[in-house]
């Protein structure tokens, strides 16, 4: 059935599939290149399923194994189509190599790995699934299936061979165990172990039964970068909230969790010049502040969902506080109903002019006060009184009775986007933190006076 080349001394030749089955595999591969989506959205939702919450949590894990899953397939898949049923070199690009670093970084184990065998199963289902629809003769499939099983096990061995030197690369660099120790300390915590607040403050050298306020701070830059960036941002970010010594971690080669006992007022303008001519695109993202060893677990729940609706920003956007999205935070976590929400209170306004939107967002913020949003937004009175006549004529309910609905609706959009089926992404993490009540935006909504 199969064309194998001449045996290869010491090693057990590799098969070559016979024309018509090359055709085979290369048709399938291409089904599976021009038309992935579903492919991708089984292997993520295994693979995120089988990791501890603690992991899944942070977006930054999250994006970095879907962009693995996605490298991973696309790298097996392009080797095949050049030459169908062959032995495909490890994957080393930069997504593969990322995951092992951060599950050393995470206090992980090899166990993690686990994760690849998943996504190796759900794809080869669907694999099967294709090779029956493109084929019925039981010859071709018997052959089909055999090679292409051999390439795709071979293929998964070996970069996990690959990952786990990069695991142990990474273990030696992290030389002293006092980061690992820190990391697995602040991770029983987060996970409700029971480890005592006397205990764990010891160990940490941090004094858990203050208040706390945690803080992200990282980086959306790919590639070689300043690595004390992070750092120098978490310094700054220290003196202008006039904290005491913080505690520090690092999960990941790009993110720092950090927290601050007691920290002063908030002087969060104070940073921003600072952030935004910082190299590197460090962003950071706040909690709330909150005391003892619950505080500090909802603080940092809490930095997790202002980093998230972050990252669905612009850059531009550097710093920001929970206290900012906490009510955008309760709608996200059901992302079709929020969008059938904002669709229903905006109407026109929710695909018009990015400024209109604003203007209204910010004139609703500002107590419904003209001279407050145009000195709010640096612009003239008249122009404020325009756009905010101009974005009530496209609402799709009257701004004087619905302006709680409008003021959230438009934050929503502020935050998360339009919210098209297209844009949804999965639910917010730390639904303890989402629970937290939220603030508002205030009714009674009046026409634009001066």
């Amino acid at each position: 059935m199969s064309n194998e080349p001449a045996p290869e001394t010491g090693a057990e030749p590799w098969p070559v599939p016979s024309p018509s089955v090359a055709e085979l595999i290369r048709s399938a591969t291409t089904r599976l290149l021009l038309e992935p989506d579903k492919v991708f959205q089984d292997v993520d939702g295994a693979v995120l399923a089988s990791q501890p919450g603690r992991t899944t949590a942070d977006p930054r894990v999250t994006d970095a194994i879907r962009a693995s899953n996605r490298a991973n397939l696309a790298h097996w898949a392009t080797a095949n189509i050049r030459d169908p049923g062959a032995r495909v070199a490890p994957s080393l690009g930069p997504e593969t190599l990322e995951i092992a670093r951060e599950i050393v970084r995470r206090g992980l184990d090899d166990t993690s790995l686990s994760a690849y065998r998943v996504g190796q199963n759900i794809a080869w289902r669907h694999w099967m699934r294709t090779a029956f629809e493109l084929t019925a003769d039981p010859d071709e499939l018997r052959e089909m299936l055999d090679i292409t099983a051999r390439s795709i096990f071979t293929f998964v061995d070996e970069t996990l061979a690959v990952i786990h030197e990069e695991m142990e690369r990474e273990r030696a660099q992290l030389g002293s165990r006092t980061h690992t120790e820190r990391l697995e300390i602040v991770n029983l915590i987060l996970e409700h172990a029971p480890i005592t607040s006397e205990r764990a403050s010891s160990r940490l050298r941090y004094e858990l039964k203050r208040s706390h306020t945690a803080a992200i701070i990282w980086s959306d830059v790919i590639g070689p970068r300043d690595p004390g960036e992070l750092e120098a941002a978490a310094d700054a970010l220290t003196r202008v909230m006039g904290a005491s010594r913080p505690l520090t971690v690092a999960p990941s080669a790009d993110s720092l969790w950090v927290w601050f006992v007691e920290p002063g007022p908030d002087a969060r303008s104070e940073l921003e010049p600072d952030l935004a001519v910082a190299a590197g695109g460090v962003r950071i993202a706040l909690g709330s502040p909150a005391a003892g060893l619950d505080g500090f677990r909802r603080s940092h729940l809490q930095a997790l969902v202002t980093q998230t609706l972050m990252r669905r920003m612009p850059a531009e956007r550097r710093l920001a506080a929970y206290s900012d999205v906490r009510l955008v935070a309760l709608a996200a976590h059901d992302q079709e109903a929020a969008g059938d929400f904002v669709s229903a209170i905006l109407g026109g306004l929710a695909g018009a002019d990015p400024e209109l939107r604003e203007t209204l967002r910010t004139y609703i913020r500002e107590g419904f006060s003209v001279a407050r949003t145009a000195q709010a937004m640096y612009t003239h009175r008249n122009t404020v009184t325009g756009r905010v006549n101009r974005a009530e004529e496209l609402l799709a309910v009257p701004l004087a009775s619905h302006g709680l609905e409008v003021g959230l609706a438009l934050e929503i959009v502020h935050w998360l986007g339009p919210l098209t089926p297209e844009s949804r992404t999965p639910a917010l993490p730390g639904g303890r933190a989402g629970a937290v009540r939220a603030g508002a935006v205030r009714a009674g909504a009046r026409r634009p006076r001066g």
